[in-house]
């Protein structure tokens, strides 16, 4: 199956998404602290052709318009289209005593110029912001993130996204909720709440390998995320340690066999301080975890009832099979080591989920112009969550990333000690809730005019479905995702600026028979002012992917184009 294949367009509920993602924005940037700057000031940025940042500035708001022209060949078939761009956009920043935010977000219009892959409307962006709504002590947060995703790891991997591609389909969510930080004598009190909304349009286009069990598509969910944290700093309390007593709730509802997440846990921690930088940490609670889901619509002989977009219709009368459940005591030891305010290490080991977990994070800023980062995680969490959960994590200023060619948001989106990794919640965009575990490492540096930086991971989720429910063949199935991301840009001169990136997926489903798949590609995009307002971008790109029993592209793809900042 090609990557070049029918027309799709926008569904109904992406009208509702687009609302839902403005009504972010409106909180993330207020208008009475977006004082616009004049267009073009300091240097050509570059945009969303390259990097979107807000650092040094107080408030940058930049509208814009653009038009291109956009050329594919794939090469392994000798077959060339060719489309037109028009684009609207805006990235905007704002760092103020009451309110951060930042986004970028584009929506494109894409006029294809014969009939191979049909006209075509897409949505990108990336939203975080906060207000204080009482200084030091409450605060709203919100976010969203408009993409694009993978939705079977074992299919066609489309590195570079432009055309219509196979196994590829659009993601919308957004979370928003208060936050309390303040303090109660010498003890302070944290306390989030945050209400998040996941959706995924599609219109059926999975290209698998033949005999492959078909995974059920996520949909919709929406999810609850609500925790409580006293304690005392070892500094500030009587006793010779630090201590916290915490609580938490999160719920995930998802539309596709009303698939249900809950985790209720309650835990007291203590740290240990064996020197000012050294601690030993450890805590201890109960938690009780439970994924529930319903059975298929079946005809009269039992055959699960498929709809016309390739999900499983739900039966709303079926009970609920339990698919897992973990209950019981749940505990981690561990370390942490801080020896400057540069540098951070925290690393535990202990048994959640009915067996052993370790996780923890090290970030490092080796200078003003370098800063590292590791992450190893270890969660149980819906498609949708876990999106929302990497957004929610990302500060309010952030440096991110797109494809110069297809517009699209690329590798990782660059926030200091917490990075989204967009590989890590993309890699497949199957409905059931999983297992999920995985670690990310993301260092970047700014040297002799160059702004570099590389991601590399790995994750492997293992599905939760019940033994007897219409899923019951990849109840337990696994797939692992390798990833590897390189960005570079450097302003040439005071008109021009270059971008390269480079990146590699490797996935390795443990379904029987299914095949290994590997993802390649790379771009480059030269930039340059005309005026203070107009810009030209060229870019070329080159993507392939590898996976038996599907065709495998070889796509070169091209670009000319104009942008207009207001």
């Amino acid at each position: 199956m090609s990557v070049f294949s029918p027309e799709r367009r926008f569904k109904p509920r992406l009208a509702a998404a687009i609302a839902t993602v403005s009504a972010t924005l409106a909180i993330t940037i207020t208008p009475a602290a977006a004082q616009q700057l004049p267009a073009g000031g300091g240097g050509i940025g570059l945009g969303d052709d390259g990097v979107t940042t807000a650092e040094g500035r107080r408030t940058q708001v930049t509208p814009y318009i653009e038009v291109g022209q956009v050329l594919l060949a794939d090469l392994n078939n000798d077959n060339v289209v060719t489309f037109s761009v028009v684009a609207a956009g805006v990235d905007a920043g704002i760092r103020g005593q009451r309110a951060e935010g930042q986004v970028s977000v584009r929506y494109e219009r894409r006029i294809e110029w014969g009939d191979e892959i049909g006209d075509q409307d897409i949505l990108s962006g990336i939203a975080r912001g906060s207000v204080q709504l009482i200084p030091n002590a409450l605060s709203f947060e919100a976010g969203g993130l408009a993409t694009r995703s993978s939705i079977d790891v074992r299919g066609a991997q489309p590195t570079n996204v432009v055309g219509d591609n196979d196994n590829i389909a659009q993601l919308y969510s957004v979370f928003a909720g208060p936050s309390v930080n303040t303090n109660i004598g010498s003890a302070f009190l944290n306390a989030n709440y945050r209400f998040g909304y996941a959706s995924l349009e599609t219109d059926n286009n999975i290209a698998i390998a033949p005999g492959q069990p078909q995974l059920d598509v996520f949909d919709e969910s929406t999810s609850h995320f609500a925790n409580a944290t006293i304690g005392q700093l070892a500094t500030n309390s009587i006793l010779p340690f630090g201590w916290t007593i915490s609580g938490g709730y999160r719920r995930e509802d998802t539309t596709q066999l009303d698939q249900r997440f809950e985790d209720a846990f309650v835990r007291g921690d203590i740290t240990v301080p064996l020197s000012p930088t050294f601690a030993l940490v450890g805590g201890a609670g109960y938690e009780d975890v439970e994924v529930s889901e319903r059975d298929a619509l079946r005809d009269d002989d039992g055959t699960p009832l498929v709809g016309a977009d390739g999900r499983i219709i739900t039966d709303p009368d079926s009970p609920r099979l339990l698919s897992f459940d973990a209950s019981g005591l749940i505990w981690d030891v561990g370390v942490l080591w801080r020896p400057s305010s540069r540098t951070s290490l925290e690393a535990r080991y202990g048994r959640r989920y009915q067996s052993e977990t370790y996780y923890g994070n090290f970030n490092w800023q080796a200078n003003r112009n370098t800063v590292f980062s590791v992450n190893v995680f270890d969660t149980v969490a819906g498609f949708g969550a876990r999106i929302i959960d990497n957004v929610a994590l990302l500060p309010t200023q952030f440096t991110s990333f797109r494809n110069p060619i297809s517009g699209d948001l690329n590798g990782c989106v660059i926030g200091g000690e917490n990075n989204l990794c967009l590989n890590d919640g993309l890699q497949s965009a199957a409905s059931s809730l999983f297992r999920l575990r995985g670690v990310n490492a993301v260092v970047s540096t700014q040297l002799n005019g160059w702004q570099t930086g590389l991601a590399l991971g790995y994750n492997r989720r293992r599905f939760l479905n019940s033994d007897i429910g219409v899923l019951a063949d990849i109840a337990g199935g696994l797939d692992e995702n390798y990833f590897a991301n390189f960005f570079a840009t450097t302003q040439i001169d005071a008109s021009s600026a270059f971008s390269a990136n480079v990146y590699a997926n490797y996935f390795d489903s443990a379904f029987e028979g299914a095949d290994d798949v590997f993802a390649v590609g790379a771009n480059a995009a030269y930039l340059r002012n005309l005026t203070r307002r107009l810009r030209a971008t060229a870019a070329v790109g080159l993507d392939t992917f590898d996976v038996d029993g599907i065709e495998n592209p070889l796509t070169a793809s091209a670009l000319l184009g104009l942008r207009y900042s207001f």
